[in-house]
């Protein structure tokens, strides 16, 4: 669409991890145009984050692809209760766990309750993730850089784990990595490490994988319009984001809905190992 908002933004500031109804403008996840074609009739995912922003947009294009979905969240019950009802209404099932992803146990909860409660699972979709933004190394407090890495790709390596056990051939794991995996930002110095080492886990993953017949790729969003913007980044940052790509303007969720799609989509068969770039015309190198 040519007619998203571009910056500048409204001024505004949430306090962490941040909440959908609030920003302005509101983000657009696919509710009134993603429509589906069956191609992931009968399947069963797992999505992160899937409450707000990009797991949200995810959630909504699944189900209307004909799937069936846990959506795992921290702590955003009412967020997560608008997704659940979005997928409900379009016949699919939706399956809430709140709950913190650097607990190992958790995670493996996760992929439990997904395999009684829907059957099985073909599909998992690390998407959730932690950042905060500093300006100098000497302001990272060692707790900080913990809680980053602990969520964004120690939860990967249990969630994955965990599901691999459960997933025949044919399955497929989507990781959401980001620009600063190779085009790190300063200012976002935690992230951005672990935005690489996801890259590198996919990349090693997919490899590892293959003989099983799983699949393992990567989705790397450029300047996103999720609850993380206004919630983490200086004001100044807010207002002006996303102006730096050549569209001009940040992304919408919704508009990174079909990459995840494609790479869960059984007839990406031959797509495992490789990142697909989703940065609004900045190359991705």
């Amino acid at each position: 669409m040519s007619d998203y908002p571009k910056p500048p933004y409204p001024a505004q500031k949430q306090p962490m991890p941040g909440s959908t109804r609030v920003m302005n403008p509101r983000p657009d996840h696919g509710e009134e145009s993603y429509r589906g074609s069956g191609r992931l009739v009968g399947r069963k995912a797992i999505i992160t984050g899937g409450d707000s922003g990009i797991g949200r947009a995810v959630a909504i294009a699944y189900a209307r692809e004909g799937a069936d979905l846990v959506i795992a969240y921290l702590d955003e019950d009412e967020d997560a209760a608008e997704v659940k009802a979005l997928v409900e209404r379009e016949g699919r099932k939706a399956v809430l766990m709140a709950g913190d992803i650097r607990n190992p146990e958790h995670c493996r909860s996760i992929v439990r309750r997904a395999v009684e409660e829907l059957g099985g699972l073909d599909i998992l979709v690390n998407n959730a993730a932690h950042q905060a933004t500093f300006s100098d190394i000497g302001d990272i407090s060692d707790e900080e850089w913990q809680r980053t890495f602990e969520t964004n790709i120690h939860a990967m390596f249990y969630l994955t784990k965990a599901a691999v056990a459960h997933m025949k051939p044919g399955s497929a794991i989507i990781n959401t990595a980001s620009v600063n995996s190779d085009m790190p930002n300063p200012i976002l110095l935690a992230y951005a490490t672990t935005k690489g080492a996801i890259q590198n886990f996919t990349g090693g993953l997919a490899q590892m994988l293959a003989e099983k017949g799983i699949r393992a790729n990567a989705v790397a969003p450029g300047p996103i319009w999720t609850p993380l913007i206004p919630s983490t980044m200086p004001e100044h940052t807010v207002k002006n984001f996303g102006q730096q790509v050549p569209l001009k303007r940040a992304g919408q969720p919704a508009e990174l809905a079909t990459a995840y799609v494609m790479l869960a989509d059984p007839l990406s068969s031959y797509t495992s190992g490789t990142t697909v770039a989703v940065t609004g015309g900045k190359p991705f190198i």
